[in-house]
């Protein structure tokens, strides 16, 4: 009741490419490794993109014009207390 031996993969591997053909299986591989290349270069454009984004909000803030700083009003003197006065 042990693993399977080589004699037992070799029959399944003769199965399955003779189910699927030896073309059908490469074929089938080529799509595989297609579809990873898509989504490596799918996932490489979305950190571009966020990068741009970032770069762009960054640009923007140092853009904008920074308003003039408002005249400080000279402080009120402290009215004295009507207490001190008696």
């Amino acid at each position: 009741m042990g693993g399977f031996s080589i004699w037992h993969w070799l029959i399944v591997g003769l199965v399955i490419l003779l189910l699927f053909g030896k073309g059908r299986f490469s074929d089938m591989m080529g799509d595989v490794a297609k579809g990873l290349k898509s989504f490596k270069k799918g996932m490489s454009e979305d950190e571009e993109a966020e990068e741009r984004r970032r770069l762009t909000a960054e640009r923007t803030v140092e853009a904008q014009p920074v308003p003039p700083a408002a005249p400080a009003e000279p402080a009120a003197a402290p009215a004295p207390d009507a207490d001190r006065q008696a």
